[in-house]
């Protein structure tokens, strides 16, 4: 008995990009997978500013949450915050935290921006 390999059709394409199963048509469907986020304007915005430690090993950190904003416009009002509050800060789950317990100047600089900022928390 003789035995045969199988070759591929296409030599030229890679695992990677070597199609198993397809049902239907093009599968690139990342637009309609990515997340459409309403921007509002700062003055529908209900933002909460508050002072947390859990799971900081002790250091205190200012969480701003609320904001229904766009990533890159979420990353300039982080910027900004950093700058005029002299702390470093970063955004993780659509909210910004900036270092230190910076409460009263944060909800202060927020609320000249148009923002309706409350302090949440005890």
């Amino acid at each position: 008995m003789a035995s045969s390999k199988r070759k591929s059709s296409d030599s030229k394409t890679t695992p990677q990009e070597r199609v198993v199963y397809r049902e239907f048509g093009n599968t690139d469907n990342s637009a309609a997978v990515e997340r459409s986020i309403a921007e509002l304007p700062p003055a529908q915005q209900n933002v909460r500013v508050q002072a947390s430690r859990k799971g900081r090993k002790g250091k205190t950190v200012t969480v701003i949450s609320g904001f229904q904003l766009k990533p890159e416009t979420l990353e300039v009002l982080l910027k900004q915050l950093k700058t005029q509050c002299g702390a470093g800060g970063t955004i993780k789950d659509n909210n910004i935290e900036i270092q230190g317990d910076l409460t009263q100047k944060i909800v202060q600089i927020l609320t000249q921006l148009g923002y309706k900022a409350k302090i949440s928390g005890g």
